[in-house]
């Protein structure tokens, strides 16, 4: 007798975002962007610009308008492909600002004020402390609730928000009965922090007022191996990963991460060979990887009809998606449907 045929599994789905705030680092590539680009074949993948948190800090509004289409054709020319995930403009979306709102009303006055992103952002911005800087969180949470996402890519420093996420899930859920997926946070093994080049204690921040501390994904090649080349190490001049050498160890992960080998096969390569070998090497690696990546954004930026295409058709399915949500949500709170709905 033939066995019946199983159903295909059901592939997991992630979601992720990333502001369109300026300049994308090096480390906002290897450390999310590359694997978002990887994630596609394997899961169900839902990518967002997240314009709507941009404004928690004023905007000038021609750069901000810039920065969003700029950041849009960059995430494509990265390798985000349409075809494969949902990827959208957040505030094309306006369901993410209603299910927020909702959230903000599930969530404790306190737990918002213990954030650290909060606290970091109010003493950062002194005459600004806005309510979205208190509110930013349940709108994160919002954003990743809407889609049912079992699983969110997360750095160190959003271990936090991901944390309330799941707090506010399961305190809704446990009200109204399931009605939220609680995500897990997916860590990548490698690039997951890529460290300052002149302060490798420090993350890589485009904020970062040394010139030479990070790389930008559209820096020119030149640029690129100066930055390398006065990138900080130690005086063991020993191409080794181990304690006490942040700069190599940093250098070795962002190497590793663009030519896939192991600290092992790095060490055996540069065997005998001072830092200025292993500097020169990593600086040509990198250049090279993010050379396809320049040309094709400079293809997306001569052709604006393509990305609103791109974006009207990823916004009309993140509404198709996460309306189903938010119907859902208001139901079980009591809120009394629209003839429309």
């Amino acid at each position: 007798m033939t066995e019946p045929v199983k159903n295909e599994e059901r592939k997991k789905v992630i979601f992720s975002a990333i502001q369109p705030s300026g300049t994308i680092t090096l480390g906002n590539y290897l450390g999310a962007l590359k694997n978002w680009i990887e994630l596609q074949d394997n899961f169900n993948c839902i990518y967002a610009l997240a314009d709507l948190h941009t404004i928690t800090v004023r905007q000038d509004p021609p750069t901000f308008r810039r920065h969003t289409l700029e950041a849009y054709a960059l995430l494509l020319a990265c390798g985000v492909d349409p075809k494969k995930s949902v990827f959208f403009i957040q505030s094309h979306v306006p369901t993410h600002a209603q299910l927020a709102w909702i959230l903000d009303c599930y969530s404790q006055f306190g737990e918002l004020q213990r954030m650290t992103q909060f606290k970091d952002k109010a003493a950062k911005h002194p005459d600004n402390v806005n309510a979205g800087l208190l509110t930013y969180p349940p709108l994160m949470a919002a954003d990743i609730l809407l889609y049912q996402a079992d699983l969110v890519p997360v750095g160190v420093d959003q271990k936090q928000h991901l944390e309330l996420t799941r707090t506010i899930a399961e305190r809704f859920n446990g009200i109204y009965g399931q009605t939220f997926t609680v995500p897990d946070g997916y860590i990548p093994k490698q690039g997951a922090k890529i460290m300052s080049l002149q302060d490798p204690t420090r993350k890589m921040s485009k904020s970062d007022e040394n010139a030479n501390a990070s790389i930008a994904v559209l820096d020119k090649p030149e640029d690129i191996m100066r930055k390398f080349k006065r990138a900080v190490t130690d005086s063991e001049a020993c191409v080794r990963y181990g304690e006490g050498k942040d700069g190599v160890n940093n250098l070795m992960g962002i190497y590793a991460c663009v030519t896939g080998k192991t600290n092992e096969e790095i060490e055996a390569e540069f065997d005998g060979k001072g830092y200025g070998d292993f500097k020169s090497a990593v600086g040509e690696a990198v250049a090279e990887h993010l050379r396809p990546i320049r040309e094709r954004y400079e293809d997306y930026m001569k052709n604006r009809d393509y990305l609103e295409q791109c974006w009207g058709e990823g916004a009309e399915k993140a509404c198709s998606i996460s309306s189903r949500t938010l119907r859902k949500a208001m139901k079980k709170i009591g809120f009394l449907p629209p003839k429309s709905i």
